[in-house]
């Protein structure tokens, strides 16, 4: 089963902890052997997911949006980043360079054509820019993936 996320960044501790547990959960009920989790790697739930999968022992799939993405992201996230990269079995790049919404966009685009089921950390709310979770969520239903929410309840961002 290759599974796909996307998700808000910038969630509060309390929110974090409930999305990593379930998180957690939605990883495990996955055959371990057959998983493989596909993800941007940025910040917050797209890393918390690719831990969950690896630490399963699921394969992980890292799609990098653009040349410049690693130095878009937080300076404190970079090593996670990079680990998590490392344990890739697979990275799949849309050729953009500039970390733009576009690319952010094209990135999810890609990562939703090779998933079979996306998880989706979304509040239910439009997309706050171009290429948010909302974007990437009506993207996925539009092209026949099926999408499984994730939101903790009474849970604000």
């Amino acid at each position: 089963m290759r599974v796909g996320i996307t998700g808000h960044r910038g969630l509060g501790a309390e929110v974090e902890r409930r999305v990593r547990g379930m998180l957690d959960e939605a990883v495990s009920a996955y055959d371990a052997a057959d998983l493989v989790g596909v993800s941007c790697i940025a910040d917050g739930p797209d890393a918390w997911f690719a831990e969950a999968v690896v630490k399963r022992g699921g394969r992980l799939e890292v799609v990098i949006p653009a040349t410049e993405y690693r130095d878009a992201l937080p300076e404190w996230h970079r090593a996670t980043y990079d680990a998590l990269l490392r344990q890739a079995s697979d990275v799949h790049r849309t050729g953009m360079d500039e970390s733009t919404s576009e690319a952010h966009m094209a990135g999810s685009e890609v990562l939703v054509g090779l998933s079979d089921e996306l998880l989706a950390v979304w509040d239910g709310k439009p997309a706050r820019g171009f290429g948010g979770t909302a974007d990437v969520v009506a993207y996925a239903e539009r092209n026949g993936t099926t999408v499984r929410v994730l939101w903790p309840d009474g849970a604000t961002r």
